[in-house]
C-alpha cells in the first residue's frame, strides 16, 4: 500500500476529476468528540465514509471551576489521537480540527490546545459562537428547504445553545446562550433528579434560569416562524424516545417532527424518572441519560420563547457544516478572490431579496463616481470605493423581511451573508454602510456601529454620507441620470447630475440626503442639472 498522503492546513485544495477528494472534520465539544470522514463528489455533496463519536465530557467541571479536568483532557487526547490514525487511515488529504464551548471558555483551553498539538500532532480551531452557529445554519440548509419559510435553528450542546433566526436561506441574527445540557445538569444537580420536593424546587429554578437567559440574550423574531430546526444529540435523542413511544420504528431520525405538546409530555414524564430508569428507556442513549432532562427543559423554553408548535430533527450539524465550507473552499480554489465571483454573489443576493437590481447598480455606479471625483480633496482611501459600490449594490436587501425598516434588516443580512472575497471586517463595514443609506443618522450609541474602531466608524460615515446622496439621484427608479460631474469649488461639494432631461424628483431626493454629507465633511452641496454630451455613459460598478 502507497504511503497515505499527509493531512495539512492548507486552505486551498482542488478537486481533481480523477482523483476523489478526501475530507475529515472533528468537532471537539463539550459533552462528546465526534469525528467524520467523506469523500468530495462533483456539485458540492459528498459520500460519508465513516463516522465516530466518543463521549468524553470535556466542558463536565469548565462551567463550575473554570478549567477543563485532567481526566476528561486525558480521555479527549485519546479519543483524538484514534480519530487521527483512523483519518490518516482512509487517507484524508485535510482534516480540520474545531473545538466549541468547553475549550472557548476554560482558562486552561490554550493549553489543551497546545498538548493536542505536542502530543498528536492535530491543530485546534477554537470557534466562536456565532461560527458555531453558522457552520450549524450551512448543514441545515443543504438537508431542508427553506425557501419561504421563516426558521429558527438551535444547536443544544454541552455548554451552549447557539440561536439562528433565517428568512429562506438568509441569516437574520445570531444568539450564543450559555445554556448547555452538561452546564445546567452540573449547575442545579440534575443527573439523577426524581419526583421529591427537592427536586420540584430544583426544576423549577431550572426552568426559571433558562426562561431568563433567554428573555435578557435573545430578541424576539421579527417573523412568525414557521418551523424551529433542531441539531445536537438532545434533539436526535428526543426524536429517538419519541419515536419509540409511538413505535415509529420505520421512520427515519432525520426530519422527523415532535410537536411542543410530545416534549412536553416526555419531559414531565423524565422529570420524575429516577437515573436508572431513564438509562433502561427505549431510545435512549446511555451516556446521555443524566443530561436529558437539562436538553429537554432547554427545548421546551426555546418552543415557549419563540411561539412555535412544531420543531424538526437535523441529525447533522457543525461538523457537516465545517466540512460543505471545506469542499466549497475545495471547489472554488484560487478564485475566491476572483472579482467575478464576488459580483455574481451580490447581484444574486440582491435579486433574491430586494427586487432592485438595476436600482443598486445605478446607485453603485453614482456613488463611485462621486467618491472617484472627491477622492483626493476628501482625502478618501482608494480602496474604500470598492466596500461603498457593495454596499450600494446590497443597500434593499431587507426588503425581504419588511420595507419599514429594511435598512436596519440590510445590515443583518450583509452582515451575516457569505461573500467571496469579502473578509468578515469587510462585510461589517459594508453593512454598517448599507445600514445607514437611509433613516437616523449614524450615532456612537448604535450598538451596530460603536463596536468598530474610531477610525472604522469615520469611514462608514463618510461613505454612507455619498451613498445617501446616490440613492437620492436614482429616486424616481428610473435611471434618469446618466452620470455625475463632482468637484470641490470654494468650499462646497458642487454634483452636476448629466441627465437627457432636467431630473428633478431625483435631484429633489438628493438634495433631501444632503444633511449627513454636510455633517462628516463640514461643507454644503450644490447640486444642479447639466446636459449630457453625446458620448456621455454611466461606467458600471467596480465590484
Amino acid at each position: 500500500m502507497p504511503d497515505a498522503p499527509p493531512i495539512t492546513d492548507e486552505r486551498q485544495i482542488y478537486l481533481s476529476a480523477d482523483l476523489a477528494c478526501r475530507l475529515g472534520a472533528i468537532d471537539i465539544g463539550s459533552n462528546s468528540v465526534r469525528l467524520l470522514v467523506a469523500e468530495a463528489l462533483r456539485g458540492g455533496t459528498y459520500r460519508i465514509l465513516d463516522e465516530e463519536r466518543e463521549p468524553t465530557r470535556l466542558g463536565r467541571s469548565a462551567s463550575a471551576e473554570g478549567r477543563l479536568d485532567d481526566e476528561s483532557m486525558d480521555r479527549t487526547v485519546a479519543a483524538l489521537r484514534t480519530f487521527k490514525e483512523i483519518a490518516t487511515g482512509y487517507q484524508v488529504t485535510r482534516l480540520r480540527t474545531i473545538a466549541t464551548c468547553a475549550v472557548r471558555e476554560a482558562r486552561n483551553g490554550p493549553e489543551f490546545c497546545r498538548r493536542v498539538r505536542e502530543e498528536v500532532g492535530l491543530e485546534v480551531e477554537v470557534i466562536s459562537g456565532e461560527r458555531e452557529a453558522r457552520l450549524a445554519f450551512t448543514s441545515v440548509q443543504h438537508a431542508f428547504d427553506l425557501s419561504g419559510r421563516n426558521t429558527i435553528v438551535a444547536d443544544i450542546g454541552g455548554g451552549s445553545t447557539e440561536i439562528v433566526f433565517a428568512t429562506g436561506n438568509l441569516i437574520e441574527s445570531i444568539f450564543s446562550t450559555p445554556l448547555g445540557a452538561v452546564r445546567l445538569t452540573e449547575q442545579f444537580t440534575l443527573g439523577d433528579c426524581c419526583d421529591s420536593p427537592e427536586a420540584a424546587r430544583g426544576l423549577e429554578r431550572l426552568d426559571d434560569e433558562i426562561a431568563a437567559v433567554l428573555k435578557k440574550q435573545t430578541t424576539k423574531p421579527l417573523f412568525a416562524p414557521h418551523l424551529l430546526v433542531g441539531c445536537g444529540g438532545t434533539f436526535t435523542t428526543l426524536a429517538e424516545l419519541v419515536m419509540a413511544t409511538k413505535r415509529d420504528s420505520n421512520v427515519p431520525v432525520a426530519g422527523y417532527t415532535v410537536s411542543h405538546a410530545e416534549v412536553r409530555h416526555l419531559l414531565d414524564r423524565l422529570r420524575k424518572m429516577s437515573l436508572r430508569a431513564r438509562r433502561g428507556m427505549p431510545g435512549m442513549t446511555p451516556d446521555r441519560a443524566d443530561i436529558i432532562v437539562a436538553g429537554l427543559s432547554i427545548i421546551d423554553s426555546l418552543l415557549k420563547r419563540f411561539h412555535v408548535n412544531t420543531l424538526a430533527i437535523h441529525t447533522r450539524g457543525v461538523r457537516d457544516g465545517l466540512l460543505r465550507e471545506m469542499i466549497e473552499e475545495a471547489v472554488v480554489g484560487s478564485g475566491g478572490d476572483d472579482p467575478a465571483f464576488r459580483d455574481t454573489a451580490i447581484e444574486r443576493l440582491a435579486a433574491a431579496c430586494s427586487g432592485e437590481v438595476e436600482h443598486g447598480r445605478t446607485v453603485a455606479a453614482l456613488a463611485g463616481r462621486i467618491f472617484e471625483q472627491l477622492a483626493t480633496p476628501l482625502d478618501l482611501p482608494a480602496g474604500d470605493r470598492l466596500l461603498l459600490e457593495c454596499a450600494a449594490r446590497l443597500q434593499d436587501v431587507g426588503y425581504v423581511i419588511n420595507y419599514d425598516q429594511h435598512h436596519k434588516h440590510s445590515y443583518h443580512l450583509i452582515r451575516n451573508s457569505r461573500l467571496p472575497g469579502l473578509r468578515p471586517h469587510d462585510l461589517e463595514l459594508i453593512a454598517n454602510v448599507a445600514r445607514y443609506h437611509r433613516g437616523a443618522l449614524p450615532k456612537k450609541k448604535h450598538e451596530n456601529l460603536s463596536r468598530l474602531a474610531a477610525n472604522d466608524q469615520q469611514r462608514v460615515q463618510r461613505l454612507a454620507a455619498i451613498l445617501r446622496i446616490a440613492g437620492g439621484l436614482d429616486r424616481s427608479r428610473s435611471q434618469q441620470v446618466r452620470d455625475v460631474v463632482a468637484s470641490v469649488d470654494d468650499g462646497r461639494a458642487v454634483l452636476e447630475v448629466v441627465a437627457d432631461q432636467e431630473p428633478q424628483v431625483d435631484i429633489w431626493g438628493a438634495e433631501r440626503r444632503t444633511d449627513l454629507f454636510e455633517k462628516v465633511f463640514g461643507m454644503k452641496v450644490d447640486i444642479r442639472w447639466a446636459e449630457p454630451a453625446a458620448d456621455t455613459r454611466l461606467a458600471s460598478p467596480t465590484a
